[in-house]
């Protein structure tokens, strides 16, 4: 093998090995296509229990409202304050450290490990036995004050981030962070869960389209979740081809100008 072939051998590694392929980027592939079906069916969400330092909405209702004003911390039915994240916070239910919330004239009601409709049957029912009648048609609406995740590393928007929906996916909340950057590693992508037993933490595959059948595909609230960065971010050889010849010429240009000033 002749020199100049050596060197064009060794340009042509660099630039495949420097580059990121397209498979990295893509979301979702079908890494099996000669299977039967093509439909992948997502993974049922199980109901969410309640955790220490959750925040509640709670909102009641009644055919007369005078009925059930002695119960609101303000007017229009809510015993939460504003829509808005700020005001969900403060004005919103937390569960404290006993697992428990306070609610105006019925007191302490312990939520812990109770999911979201298990919490209004609750209330609903001290209601009805302690100071209405069925007729009353009491109405009771609980929600979390908003869907909490937390997201670092290789993404656009790094920090937490609060979704105003019941269920989110782990491709919704990438997007609400800005998407991965070109750099992020999209097959390994760790979720740590805080969980009754335990922290929990695992890594799921963005690029196969099977990731709609595992069980974090689905976040719970208060997720966190981090995007490894690939191995080409620290090479600095560039993301795409072009980057990766133009640092391979100016390289090859130094060490040939180098060469001269030496000889």
């Amino acid at each position: 093998m002749t020199k100049n072939s050596f060197y064009i051998l060794l340009l042509i590694s660099m630039l495949f090995t420097s580059c990121i392929p397209i498979k990295d980027l893509v979301y979702l592939q079908d890494k099996n296509p000669s299977e039967e079906s093509n439909t992948v069916v997502a993974v049922e969400t199980k109901p969410y229990r309640l955790q220490v330092n959750d925040v509640l909405s709670i909102n009641l209702k009644a055919i007369d409202p005078k009925l059930i004003a002695i119960f609101n911390k303000t007017e229009g039915g809510s015993l939460t304050g504003g829509k808005s994240e700020a005001g969900l916070y403060f004005d919103g239910f937390t569960v404290d450290d006993h697992g428990n919330i306070r609610i105006p004239i019925l007191g302490e009601i312990n939520v812990i490990g109770y999911t979201l409709e298990e919490v209004r049957v609750k209330i609903e029912k001290k209601l009805l036995e302690e100071y209405f009648k069925a007729d009353a048609n009491i109405f009771v609406t609980v929600k979390l004050a908003g869907f909490r995740y937390t997201i670092n590393g290789e993404v656009g928007s790094t920090g937490t981030k609060t979704l105003f929906q019941e269920h989110v996916n782990i491709m919704e909340a990438v997007a609400n962070a800005g998407d991965i950057t070109t750099v992020g590693d999209r097959k390994s992508v760790t979720i740590i869960r805080q969980s009754p037993t335990g922290v929990q933490m695992n890594d799921i595959d963005l690029t196969d389209v099977n990731v709609m059948k595992s069980p974090y595909y689905y976040l719970q609230p208060n997720d966190y979740i981090y995007v490894k960065p690939l191995r080409q971010k620290t090479w600095g050889t560039g993301q795409t081809g072009i980057q990766s010849i133009g640092t391979i010429i100016t390289l090859l240009s130094l060490a040939t100008t180098v060469y001269l000033i030496i000889k």
